[in-house]
């Protein structure tokens, strides 16, 4: 089952240590979503007027924020890697939509290099506990305050092309009911 996260009843924990991490040579893979709902109806106004999307606080203090991402073992489908990784960071699952893209980047913290997947998830189910809830906070914000507060330009750039799609979508369904 490809895309469909089981949310267990209490959130179990998150998955640690890097037996299982995927490399692409000497970079270590990761894996995230774009977690978004729409809070009001598109019609009614754009895209970017209508987007919220979820970031959450790093584990480093003071660090700014970002989308869910980590590590895609090598026991998993890459969406599911990346709906778990939005579970685990987030306590949030949904439907995950096609890839948005592959970056590769240096971590802030370290001198790795990773290469990173990002997804769009369209939020269905947010919980009030879940694995990292004790390390990471979250907030609802909307597309032009994510780009101003994430720390990732490589982030930056697919909210971008989450705005983008959606756009193409909404496009396309008003030529269909024109």
């Amino acid at each position: 089952m490809v895309g469909m996260l089981v949310v267990p009843p209490t959130p179990a924990p998150a998955r640690t240590g890097r037996q299982l991490q995927r490399y692409n040579g000497l970079q270590r893979v990761v894996v995230g979503c774009i977690p978004y709902r729409l809070k009001s109806s598109i019609k009614a106004s754009s895209i970017e007027d209508a987007l919220e999307v979820l970031v959450i606080t790093t584990q480093r203090k003071g660090k700014g924020v970002l989308f869910p991402k980590g590590g895609w073992e090598l026991d998993e489908e890459i969406e599911d890697a990346a709906q778990r990784e939005t579970f685990e960071e987030a306590g949030v699952s949904g439907k995950v939509g096609g890839k948005l893209g592959k970056w590769c980047f240096k971590s802030k913290g370290n001198d790795a290099y990773y290469e990173g997947h990002m997804f769009p998830l369209y939020v269905d189910i947010e919980l009030d506990q879940w694995p990292e809830k004790d390390i990471r906070q979250r907030y609802w914000v909307s597309a032009a305050k994510a780009k101003e507060s994430c720390q990732y330009s490589w982030m930056r750039e697919a909210l971008d092309l989450l705005v983008a799609r959606l756009e193409s979508t909404m496009n396309k369904l008003d030529e269909l009911t024109v």
